[in-house]
């Protein structure tokens, strides 16, 4: 046993040591990816606590005030238009339960004249624009402005339609596939592999086993985005439907376990971008960038900016 333990425990620490260098040196193993874009600000469903959400009066407005890329998830209209909308079921936003894929592109409803912003519980947006984007229009208004999509649907006309709207646009760098799902995100990279594409759930959870094991600074990642909840805003600003997130213990636990400095500087290396949401106050926005997320997603892209701006003030 004594004999074997000589073996093990070098081996052991060379291991440990090795992988914390290449952690904190990861060119030497990875060439750094270089997407079309970096950017520090990134607008939530449009900016949806200014406007109403993912309405084009809401891209329009988080344009202006500086955002460096609009985040919104699409569904698919009866007879085929890509409609950019949160919820595939039209309850929460318009007050009707009806689902975009029953109705055609004519027949959807107009949002509601108040909105509760979800990652601000008891905080309203409003606004006079209160009609659902096409993601043509949108694509066609902000040729230049980078996009991630969120594609909740295991539809493969959706996917399709999406990835030839990006084609037909030509924005296949400045266009991000997203998705919790990993067996659409194959689907997705199938349809377009041009596109950056961002973590899954299950590959994410995948990353914080490497990371804890020792093997990430040896494993290729061919993801360019890591977007993940900030865990501090859950059960503040943010009430989760599952019952399971709304215990304190597991919040602690989950923010101990995934806000790894060390992890976050190791993917920004690799040139991979990590973006921190729904960061609604500055106090959250100051955390995100203090563990190391090279962005930060939020409700309000006037607050984002107005932080942003007096950061750079400082430095």
């Amino acid at each position: 046993m004594s004999n074997l333990l000589y073996l093990i425990l070098p081996a052991l620490g060379g291991y440990t040591v090795t992988s914390l260098y290449l952690l904190k040196n990861p060119h030497i193993l990875h060439k750094k990816k270089r997407t079309a874009f970096h950017c520090r600000h990134i607008s939530h469903r449009g900016g949806c606590g200014e406007r109403i959400e993912s309405t084009m009066e809401a891209f329009t407005h988080a344009v202006e005030q500086g955002t460096g890329m609009l985040e919104l998830d699409c569904h698919l209209t009866h007879d085929g238009h890509v409609v950019v909308s949160h919820d595939e079921n039209l309850l929460r936003q318009t007050g009707h339960d009806v689902t975009i894929s029953s109705l055609n592109l004519q027949d959807l409803p107009l949002y509601k004249e108040r909105l509760e912003v979800t990652f601000y519980a008891g905080r309203y947006s409003s606004g006079a624009d209160r009609k659902f984007t096409l993601l043509e229009d949108l694509f066609r208004k902000f040729p230049e402005m980078p996009v991630n999509i969120e594609i909740k649907e295991n539809n493969d006309l959706l996917i399709e339609k999406v990835s030839d709207l990006v084609r037909c646009f030509g924005r296949e760098d400045i266009t991000v596939w997203a998705t919790v799902n990993s067996g659409i995100m194959r689907k997705c990279r199938r349809m377009n592999p041009s596109m950056p594409y961002s973590f899954s759930m299950s590959r994410g959870l995948l990353l914080l086993l490497l990371f804890y094991s020792g093997l990430l600074p040896f494993v290729p990642l061919g993801e360019s985005f890591l977007q993940f909840y900030l865990p501090r805003i859950i059960n503040r600003t943010f009430i989760p439907e599952k019952h399971i997130l709304r215990k304190r213990p597991l919040i602690f636990l989950l923010e101990k376990l995934t806000m790894r400095k060390s992890l976050f500087k190791h993917l920004a290396a690799r040139g991979i971008q990590v973006h921190l949401f729904v960061c609604n106050e500055d106090q959250d926005i100051e955390a995100a960038f203090g563990v190391g997320a090279t962005g930060v997603m939020s409700d309000y892209p006037t607050l984002l900016s107005n932080y942003l701006c007096r950061q750079r003030s400082q430095d």
